[in-house]
């Protein structure tokens, strides 16, 4: 008995953790509901009932009650779309994100499949330089910023740099030459008022389309409407950017053809104008001027079709794209972190890099300016200022996460429900919140769940590979 005793002290807290869940007499059903929520990183616990009763009769259909559970306790998804936060709700959320995006380019989702016909690009939309940085290597160039003559700038530091980043550990691509000529007071800005720079865009694409037409824009309206799902990813530079799939779709929305005079080359031509033009004046504070907010110089409009063609991308590619950035946050990058700071002291701990702490820092000090209260600059310093959501899509672009998360509960609840719903049938249900999160040897079994999840796709995909590739020789 001692020796058993003694040999428990020795476990770690995770190894005590697990031998505890596994001598629980409903361990298997508690396996279960982690399995159910994918190896989720962060469940959420909730206790609650739910009743389906036959309207006419009041017979019930159906009762659920946590009170049979694992420690009276329902475990559902948290639903993070960060990978950085939880692997497992971050590949679903990907996944639907795919779905989301490839519908409105192909079809499907209650999206017709003649959307394919209609005029569609890709766009990347850039912020603006705030500061020369260093650069990092490419086959067109080489050299970081090369200058014939050495020149320093007021703060003594050169404005040039002739070293070669092509070292992936090189921490100085995307880095300022010299922090105290960069304008983080504009770039931070630019970040809060990302989502009007977008509105502006949108709005000048139906003003430069009508002056393609040569008609009004409110004429344009009555035939032309413009799609779109975005995702915004941030630079080495810490300055988000935006990648937009747009369609131009007739005045019914997808179901119906733009007019013929509306095609690709001159939609993209309409976004190169309409983006080089948009110009917004914010109020920086009182005595100190404004600024003038605009797009980068650098961007991209290619067309997209079904199939693999000249100088255009496959719809399939651009939605496994999108669907990829989508599930990576700020501290995927360096620029920022997962979490709220709640205080400069917090700031200062942060493990960012000197350039992201100085944004974090501006947007601390800028949130603390009355003229820019409205920005809640504070809140958001973690995300260096931006505020907006990684994916927006217009309205009638596609499906929406919500339909698609219902489609799938229904599909994974179909058999469980079977003849306990109907038109006749009522559930009342009642949940509250219990907690969230895992205990350490609950996280770690949890972790194995998922990554044997993942496994399992990944080898049921090279078999539908190989599958394919057998049946097409």
């Amino acid at each position: 008995m001692l020796a058993r005793a003694a040999r428990l002290r020795q476990l770690s807290e995770t190894d005590r953790d697990i031998l505890r869940l596994a001598n629980h007499p409903q361990f298997d059903r508690w396996l279960q509901q982690i399995t159910a929520t994918g190896g989720c990183a962060h469940p959420i616990h909730l206790s609650g009932t739910t009743t389906t009763r036959d309207a006419l009769t009041g017979e019930v259909l159906h009762h659920y009650d946590t009170a049979d559970e694992p420690y009276e306790r329902l475990s559902v998804r948290c639903r993070n779309r960060r990978a950085t936060v939880c692997p497992s709700c971050s590949r679903l959320h990907a996944g639907d994100t795919y779905h989301l995006v490839r519908a409105g380019l192909m079809g499907g989702k209650n999206i017709p499949t003649g959307v394919r016909q209609h005029p569609r690009l890709f766009i990347t939309l850039t912020a603006p330089s705030f500061g020369a940085v260093h650069r990092a290597a490419t086959a067109e160039r080489p050299i970081c910023r090369p200058h014939r003559r050495a020149v320093s700038c007021e703060h003594g530091r050169p404005t040039s740099c002739r070293e070669v980043h092509d070292d992936p550990t090189d921490p100085r691509p995307g880095q300022p030459l010299c922090p105290g000529c960069y304008d983080y007071t504009a770039h931070v800005l630019w970040h809060a008022h990302a989502g009007r720079l977008w509105k502006a865009f949108t709005d000048n694409l139906y003003h430069h389309l009508a002056a393609q037409a040569g008609q009004g824009r409110t004429a344009l309206r009555r035939s032309v409407r413009i799609s779109y799902a975005k995702v915004a990813e941030y630079q080495r530079r810490a300055a988000v950017h935006v990648h937009a799939v747009l369609r131009a779709d007739g005045a019914g929305g997808a179901e119906d053809l733009p007019p013929s005079w509306v095609d690709a080359p001159g939609l993209a031509d309409a976004v190169r104008t309409a983006a080089a033009v948009v110009r917004l004046t914010v109020p920086y504070a009182r005595g100190l001027g404004e600024y003038e907010l605009r797009w980068g110089a650098q961007l991209d409009a290619r067309p997209l079709r079904a199939a693999t063609g000249h100088d255009a991308l496959t719809d399939d590619a651009v939605a496994a794209y999108v669907a990829k950035y989508v599930t990576k946050g700020a501290a995927d990058t360096g620029a920022g972190t997962d979490h709220p700071v709640r205080s400069q002291e917090d700031i200062a701990a942060a493990a960012v890099c000197p350039h992201v702490r100085a944004l974090m820092a501006a947007c601390w000090r800028l949130g603390g300016l009355a003229e820019l209260e409205h920005l809640r600059l504070r809140e958001w310093a973690h995300s260096l200022g931006y505020r907006g959501h990684i994916l927006t899509k217009s309205r009638r672009y596609s499906t929406t996460y919500a339909a698609l998360r219902s489609d799938r509960a229904d599909h994974t609840s179909g058999e469980t429900e079977a003849g306990v719903s109907g038109p006749d049938a009522v559930t009342e249900a009642a949940w509250r919140y219990v907690g969230s999160g895992h205990t350490p040897g609950a996280a770690q079994l949890a972790a194995g769940i998922a990554e044997d999840l993942a496994r399992s796709r990944h080898l049921y995909a090279e078999a539908q590979a190989d599958r394919e590739w057998g049946r097409q020789w």
